[in-house]
């Protein structure tokens, strides 16, 4: 857990803030929070594949509405 301090009873909070946001960023938290955030289970072959045909579907069927409007 990160924690920041005033490091005197003056001190403004923005300058606390832009420290904090200095150790986050130097922890490595938020990189590894976006990496786990797309981490995904792979894949079979088969469940590939039909994924595929359903996005070529649904592309297919936006076009055709698009060319009806």
């Amino acid at each position: 857990m990160i924690q920041v301090t005033r490091k005197d009873p003056k001190e403004p909070l923005e300058n606390m803030l832009r420290r904090f946001a200095r150790k986050v960023q130097q922890s490595g938290v938020i990189a590894v929070v976006k990496q786990a955030q797309y981490d995904e289970k792979p894949l079979s072959k088969r469940e590939r594949r039909e994924r595929a045909i359903i996005r070529k579907e649904r592309k297919i069927q936006k076009i055709k509405k698009v060319r009806l409007s």
